[in-house]
């Protein structure tokens, strides 16, 4: 599996999950190695992890593990290749469908300290593995961004690294803020009050986003697909979605994170749009900008949507799908981001 770092460091480790898993989960090896292109490693960077100083690991169902840390020179927004051995049968209950990175996957045992995978089957999914962490100085810190496929990096092109989140990363380096990690808590269907793809944002914020280490702030943009969703048989309303928000909110300042909010983007054309939906996210954008419940607010909305029909996106950011902006969408999402609120001073120009 492909990660791709922000910050870099000199010592690295892993955390892998069975969170959604009902059975435990055996991992016979583990590697970590600078990757070169395509499956190929960079074998003087290749170190083989430990866990509790063994080489394999027991995990049991609705657990996670954490990697003994190893020395590595992990630069900034490198790619890292993460090998893991599954000796036995495993259901992948715990996977990250759109990873968006090529995903190598070998059938002739332990490929974990191989130069290459020439025999791999591709995807572009994570399976099991959930965090990447370098040993940082006490100056660094942590964004959170938390959200559904807009912050996923949904339709994005593959192996870019051209969701959102990954342009802010870049944007915060070119500005001064090179110890500033960007944590992408994105998935791709996911909404704040029902399940469906993944638990939903309520039930899952402890684990993606309290327990991540060093986070000093938090970024939602979550709500799309509880609109997109909503029926007469199962209704959201705004006030539903801004209950929930607010309940982010004081989650994330009992443990001293500064919250940001992004109003949600325009989705006229979008296989679930319907009118009737329409003045709900007006409301909860209304509420977003107005409220003064966040700590700070971007206007995604006002950065993405096209002036002479504001419920869609401008057509250079359409996708084709008319939920999801394209590269150039997600740049200007990203640049759209006022950097002050981090500490910092833009660079003239956004980072490409």
């Amino acid at each position: 599996m492909i990660a791709h770092t922000s910050i870099g460091g000199r010592r690295v480790r892993i955390e892998l999950s069975n969170a959604f898993g009902s059975a435990p989960l055996v991992i016979g090896a583990a590697h970590i190695a600078l990757r070169d292109t395509e499956s190929a490693i960079i074998p003087a960077s290749d170190r083989a992890l430990l866990f509790a100083g063994h080489p394999t690991a027991w995990i049991p169902p609705g657990a996670t593990e954490i990697s003994d840390a190893v020395d590595m020179d992990v630069p900034a927004f490198s790619d890292l290749a993460v090998s893991i051995y599954i000796p036995d049968t495993a259901a992948t209950d715990t996977m990250h469908a759109v990873g968006l990175h090529t995903t190598y996957v070998s059938k002739e045992g332990d490929a974990t300290g191989a130069s290459t995978m020439a025999d791999a089957t591709t995807t572009q999914s994570f399976y099991f593995l959930t965090n990447v962490d370098v040993a940082a100085p006490p100056s660094a810190a942590a964004i959170v961004t938390f959200g559904d496929s807009i912050t996923d990096g949904a339709v994005s092109t593959p192996n870019t690294d051209h969701s959102w989140p990954s342009f802010l990363a870049r944007r915060l380096a070119a500005s001064g803020g090179a110890n500033i990690a960007v944590l992408n808590q994105g998935i791709s269907g996911n909404r704040l009050l029902r399940d469906g793809a993944g638990v939903n944002a309520l039930a899952r914020f402890d684990r993606d986003v309290l327990a991540q280490p060093g986070v000093k702030w938090l970024m939602i943009l979550e709500g799309i697909n509880d609109i997109g969703l909503s029926s007469a048989s199962d209704p959201v309303t705004s006030d539903d979605l801004i209950a929930a928000l607010k309940q982010l909110i004081e989650r994330a300042h009992e443990h001293g994170m500064k919250v940001i909010g992004g109003t949600l983007t325009p989705y006229e054309g979008a296989a679930y749009y319907r009118e009737s939906g329409e003045p709900i996210r007006m409301a909860v954008n209304q509420w977003i900008r107005s409220s003064g419940a966040f700590d700070a607010v971007v206007d995604f909305e006002a950065a993405t949507r096209d002036p002479e029909h504001p419920k869609q996106f401008r057509p250079g950011f359409n996708n084709g799908d008319h939920l999801h902006p394209n590269d150039a969408g997600y740049q200007a999402m990203a640049d759209t981001i006022d950097l002050s609120v981090f500490g910092l001073k833009p660079a003239t120009t956004a980072a490409k």
